[in-house]
């Protein structure tokens, strides 16, 4: 019979993979709370068990030797795989932990104010909001779902659609009075135009809608667009009067309620993009998962009725 093989721990397969994944003893150490130090040794003592190197050292950093790189890639998607096991074990205990990513405009001017009612309804899930995102691999297992905006579809996850797609065209009385001569959509050629820098799509989309302003746009370039990253900021920057904006409706209902902005031409357009509530293929069946994505269907069921059932007053 073959002798039986000594597997490493799992903390020095966690500071292997995590060494191997930044090729940097002082990054690992960082993300393991551990000093330099406790790192080296650890893989120290993991090459000499294997009997084998799985690193290069270089001035520069750390390099992984063929079996290190071939050993990296088999460890990887174990580990993860152990931690979803202990995942879907822990969310049975009586306290669920419930990560989800949230980008600032969404939590401030929606989540945020409903958010009570599903703290109340399930006292037992500790919610953490977090509005940044990694691209790491190990920092992306944490979170459990998350809003983004497209159309819908994300290889590997699953989507509800919330709201969003109906976007409007949105500027200050300020702007129009200023400018003026706003008759027809062939005037939007001479007032700047404003635009989220993630959403590149809006103006074409109004363009291709709106059969005299994509007769503009060729006979003449459209405006250069003033770039925003958030639409919190675009829409103080339209409040302001530095330009024409395209906006989800649901983000400008009390601005358009208090008159700070109007509808020009009762201008917009339904996009084929909106907002989504997006889970991992293998999150779906937690039980705070699930409760979540039942809460928010609701809640975004509520928001689309008033958005059907209030029309504010829209400029022409």
């Amino acid at each position: 019979m073959a002798a039986r093989i000594h597997i490493p721990s799992t903390t020095m397969l966690r500071i292997f993979e995590s060494t191997a994944r930044h090729l940097s003893v002082t990054r690992a150490a960082d993300e393991m709370f551990l000093t330099q130090s406790a790192i080296s040794k650890q893989i120290k003592a993991l090459e000499d068990q294997l009997g084998r190197t799985l690193f290069i050292r270089l001035n520069r950093g750390l390099a992984l030797t063929s079996v290190g790189e071939s050993y990296y890639r088999e460890i990887a998607p174990l580990l993860v795989g152990l931690e979803r096991a202990t995942e879907r074990v822990v969310d049975c205990a009586s306290v669920s932990k419930l990560t989800l990513h949230v980008f600032a405009t969404l939590g401030e001017r929606w989540l945020l104010e409903r958010f009570p009612s599903f703290a109340e309804r399930h006292p037992d899930i500790e919610v953490r909001f977090t509005a940044m995102l990694s691209s790491d691999g190990a920092r992306q297992s944490e979170i459990d779902g998350e809003f983004r905006f497209g159309n819908g579809l994300w290889q590997g996850h699953e989507a509800d659609y919330l709201f969003g797609r109906e976007m409007l065209l949105v500027a200050s009385p300020s702007l129009l009075k200023r400018v003026g001569d706003l008759r027809t959509p062939f005037d939007l050629m001479r007032y700047p135009w404003l635009q989220h820098f993630q959403v590149p799509h809006a103006w074409d989309e109004l363009i291709e809608s709106t059969p005299e302003l994509a007769a503009a746009t060729k006979a003449g370039p459209a405006p250069q667009a003033s770039m925003y990253e958030f639409y919190n900021v675009l829409i103080r920057a339209a409040i302001a009067g530095l330009g024409l904006a395209l906006v989800p409706r649901v983000w400008v209902r009390n601005e358009l309620a208090s008159g700070e902005l109007v509808n020009p031409l009762c201008l917009g357009v339904s996009s084929k993009y909106g907002y989504y509530f997006v889970v991992p293929e293998h999150k779906v069946e937690l039980s705070s998962v699930q409760a979540f994505r039942l809460w928010l269907r609701e809640e975004a069921r509520h928001t689309q009725t008033k958005l059907i059932g209030r029309r504010e007053p829209l400029a022409a």
